[in-house]
């Protein structure tokens, strides 16, 4: 076994990789960008490098700097993660030159299976049911309409190396070719360095569902189920779930043996996942095989008890395989939620800043049911524009999927961050959704359910009701401890506690009376009669309030306002104020402030660089016209004309990086 492993890779990964390493007994080297210098995962690492500045094509990406690194550390071997030099062929090569381990498959597979045209070809040679399309690379704008219009739009353009949602578009007409043709090359360049791009038919309102295969260097090849991973936006996994709700065990057994067959093509030795794109009548075609560890992974950990990264180091140092195909059993069902610095009220698009508040619910197993957390960030870390706006994965299993879901809605109602825009209300929605809960799932849920990205919702009824109980428990508790304060002013005279209050929650004002129980608080609404109760060891500046209601445990993440607070709950969020009966009733002669004008403003939607300004003051500009490209996160974001108008003055110039709502141009 290897005595040293360095981890080309950061944040979560790098974090998780560590951990397995040091179980495992073997030292790890950590390298680093300038800006990841302060990073979990150098802190956890037994060593570390620096190999660069912050953007990746000058550190994480850049071989040469790695290879130094593993010459510097002595590392025997290199776990590369997922994303960056992880696909890389030449990278794995460069690493066996120098008598360095590459854990993960051997160059030649790399170079097969990460190239989508030559993985197309071998997937039809060896069986495999494929995808309708051109199999092979574009040559022009010409030849990508011919193709179009031969296999029939909507088509499906994509960088042929690399994935992860990069360099990917959909063109519904041939008026959409140009565009797709040159976002998904310029995004292919940046991210993996070739522009090669494909086109294949787009399956309408398909699943994803993707095999985990596992192989050795002796020919033992096996599968481990699928992961369903159908809740997407723009290309970019957001939940997955093993096993898929949507396979049974005949499908199961036919998918996983097709997926072996492509493996056993190219003597595939590590693990593996290899994609299907999945029809609602059960018919299912390759879509691309990624050689490497796949972000999602946790969850076919926990529904088989098999570490992927114990079993691709043992593979790696040249061990066989440690289980068998009769080994694997699935058991349970596992959820996996990303949490992503994004804004989802925005349609999800990226956030950076700093982490003021990060505090995940704690990991553990208990009543069956295991909570896991693969994080790379700790409190007071900044999310940087320049890599993936991932934070954390949080992953939930239980003895079905009912359970994991409810599971994971409580965890994410339990999970505080602060600092940056994050998608845990989307997320907490989408496990109260009725169609997620039945599992009628496809890739186009997000886009069909959420067309404009997602506001939380105002609590009605009983969750109102909810809402105001847990902001009056807080405000007594706050008035109980006020009360304990020494040396107050007429200490002597009895200061008799008021038990009414009322709550302002959104636009309506709840009036209630409460009272001290045995068990915590009873509150009453005087309006309805209704009674609560509610019991809870919350104390004053945790952001997470958790206790019981009427007998159930719920969670609220919550930040402190001004005679009240911000509450959030499942896919509920709103401002509560809490008044005595006298103060509610100025409160409500108070004006209400109207924000300033920006209708005629082309906001920066979020921090980003300006890649390209596509007008000029002056020129008149019709809805839907493409106005600029702003770059972040890796991905290219087209602002385009909410309607016909008149450039009146360009504030930005490309190359430029400004800040979220930072005034681009300005119309007549």
């Amino acid at each position: 076994m290897f005595k040293k492993l360095l981890i080309a890779n950061r944040g979560e990964i790098a974090c998780r990789v560590i951990r397995t390493a040091r179980r495992m007994g073997i030292a790890t080297v950590a390298v680093y960008s300038e800006a990841d210098k302060h990073a979990q995962h150098v802190a956890l690492a037994d060593e570390a490098l620096p190999i660069g500045p912050a953007p990746a094509a000058h550190s994480y990406l850049a071989i040469e700097k790695i290879l130094e690194a593993c010459k510097q550390s002595g590392a025997e071997a290199v776990h590369p993660g997922y994303g960056f030099l992880s696909e890389r062929a030449d990278f794995a090569q460069a690493l066996c030159d120098m008598g360095v381990a590459f854990v993960g498959p051997h160059p030649r597979a790399i170079e097969a299976m990460g190239d989508k045209i030559a993985s197309k070809k071998l997937a039809r040679a060896a069986n495999v049911s494929t995808v309708p399309g051109f199999v092979g690379a574009i040559e022009d704008e010409a030849h990508a309409r011919a193709i179009a219009e031969e296999i029939g739009y909507p088509v499906m353009i994509k960088a042929s190396a690399g994935g992860g949602g990069k360099g990917m578009r959909i063109a519904h007409s041939g008026d959409e070719i140009t565009d797709c043709l040159a976002r998904a090359a310029s995004e292919a360049k940046a991210s993996f360095g070739d522009e090669r791009l494909l086109i294949e038919k787009f399956i309408a309102d398909p699943r994803h569902i993707e095999i985990q295969v596992l192989g050795d260097k002796y020919g033992g090849l096996i599968h481990l189920g699928e992961r369903e991973c159908s809740i997407q936006r723009r290309h970019q996994k957001v939940v997955e779930e093993a096993p898929s709700p949507f396979v049974d065990e005949a499908m199961r057994r036919e998918m996983g043996e097709q997926a072996i067959a492509l493996a056993a093509a190219v003597n595939y030795d590590s693990a593996g996942t290899v994609e299907f794109v999945v029809a609602q009548d059960k018919s299912f075609y390759f879509l691309e095989m990624n050689t490497r560890l796949q972000v999602e992974h946790p969850v076919t950990e926990l529904v088989t008890g098999v570490d992927l990264v114990e079993e691709m180091i043992k593979v790696a140092a040249g061990a066989p395989l440690s289980i068998s195909q009769r080994d694997v059993h699935l058991r349970g069902a596992a959820i996996e939620s990303r949490i992503y610095a994004e804004d989802p009220a925005r349609n999800f698009l990226p956030s950076v800043g700093r982490l003021t508040t990060y505090r995940p619910p704690a990991q553990g197993h208990e009543d069956g049911i295991t909570l896991r957390l693969d994080g790379g960030v700790l409190e007071g870390d900044e999310i940087s524009i320049h890599y993936d706006p991932m934070v954390a994965k949080l992953v939930t299993h239980a003895g079905d999927r009912a359970a994991a879901i409810d599971a994971q809605a409580r965890a994410l109602d339990q999970f505080a961050i602060e600092g940056v825009g994050h998608n845990i209300p989307f997320l907490a929605a989408l496990m109260a959704h009725p169609r997620f809960k039945a599992g009628d799932l496809s890739t186009a849920f997000i886009a069909r359910e959420y067309p404009g990205g997602f506001a939380p919702l105002a609590p009605e009824g009983e969750a109102a009701h909810l809402f105001v109980v847990v902001a009056a428990a807080m405000d007594h508790l706050l008035n109980e401890r006020k009360r304990l304060i020494s040396g107050q002013m007429r200490a002597s005279v009895p200061v008799a506690f008021e038990r009414d209050r009322s709550v302002i929650l959104g636009k309506t004002r709840h009036d209630v009376k409460l009272e001290e129980a045995d068990d915590g608080l009873q509150i009453r609404f005087e309006a309805t009669g209704h009674l609560h109760q509610c019991a809870s060891d919350w104390a004053p500046g945790r952001p997470i309030w958790t206790g019981v209601v009427d007998g159930e445990e719920v969670g609220f993440r919550i930040r402190s306002l001004l005679n009240g607070w911000s509450l959030a709950h499942g896919p509920y969020a709103a401002q509560a104020y809490v008044y005595t009966r006298r103060e509610a009733e100025l409160a409500a002669l108070m004006p209400d402030k109207r924000p300033a004008d920006r209708t005629k403003l082309l906001l920066c939607p979020m921090p980003g660089l300006i890649k390209a300004i596509n007008v000029s003051a002056g020129q008149q500009v019709k809805a839907g016209e493409t106005l600029c490209v702003v770059e972040a996160m890796k991905m290219e974001n087209a602002l385009q004309a909410a309607q016909d108008g008149t450039v009146k003055k360009i504030f930005a110039r490309e190359g430029e990086s400004l800040a979220v709502d930072a005034a681009i141009m300005e119309f007549t």
